[in-house]
């Protein structure tokens, strides 16, 4: 096996800490034959009195039903504990009061629970890479907040809505087939032969992708993606 092989396989030691049991139960099942082991499943919250885990985990999964101070002390508490481990918070909704807490205290996601399974794995695997990953519906309204509350300079080169490049445009046919490549996630050597394009032409549409869908890289134009394009062909 290759280096790189190895790598894309290296599994993750997930710890599930959720005080609801259907939660984690089904957190467990749709982890289930991913590279995120689920190794130990727990209803308290931490504290300091509490035990140091005798795994080191990569990553903690974390109830986040109803978002509230004690879960930001909680977050604050496992950070402290496992320094080097991720914490996504998993809930229903989410404030944007709750999310700029948990950010700074060391969350490094936060995922609703009304996405399907690849939207959950894509958000995983994003944050194992050291992305931090917000819902795009709280991104959008965190930046509306933004422009509701700066008055606009029209002299100035910075005037455009913020929301100009947050995904609220059209993609063309040609970028919506492209963003379906990367979906799949084929590189762009394979995308432009498929479509009988030149690399640098597929490159100007990622990039135009990037752009419009509020995307810093490939991945996270993906999980946009699966959140937001049809996967049939038709129109995003």
């Amino acid at each position: 096996m290759s280096g790189k092989a190895a790598k894309d396989s290296k599994e993750y030691v997930t710890v599930l800490i959720c005080k609801n049991p259907l939660l984690s139960m089904g957190l467990e099942l749709l982890l289930a034959d991913t590279r995120f082991a689920v190794s130990e499943i727990g209803s308290d919250e931490p504290s300091p009195q509490r035990p140091r885990l005798h795994i080191q985990p990569d990553l903690f999964i974390v109830d986040g039903s109803p978002s509230s101070q004690e879960l930001v002390t909680s977050i604050k508490l496992l950070k402290a504990q496992h320094p080097n481990a991720r914490i996504v918070v998993v809930a229903d909704k989410f404030d944007i009061s709750f999310v700029r807490l948990g950010i700074e205290v060391g969350a490094d996601g936060f995922c609703l629970t009304t996405g399907n399974r690849e939207v959950l794995i894509k958000l995983l695997e994003l944050v194992m890479t050291g992305e931090k990953i917000v819902p795009m519906a709280l991104v959008l309204s965190m930046l509306s907040e933004m422009t509701s509350n700066t008055k606009p300079d029209q002299d100035s080169p910075m005037a455009a809505p913020l929301l100009h490049d947050a995904g609220i445009h059209r993609l063309s046919p040609r970028e919506a087939e492209i963003l379906r490549s990367l979906m799949r996630g084929e590189p762009n050597k394979v995308i432009a032969k498929r479509l009988d394009v030149t690399e640098a032409t597929v490159k100007v549409h990622v990039k135009a992708i990037l752009r419009k869908v509020g995307a810093a890289n490939r991945t996270q134009a993906a999980l946009w993606a699966t959140n937001h394009l049809s996967t049939k062909g038709g129109k995003p």
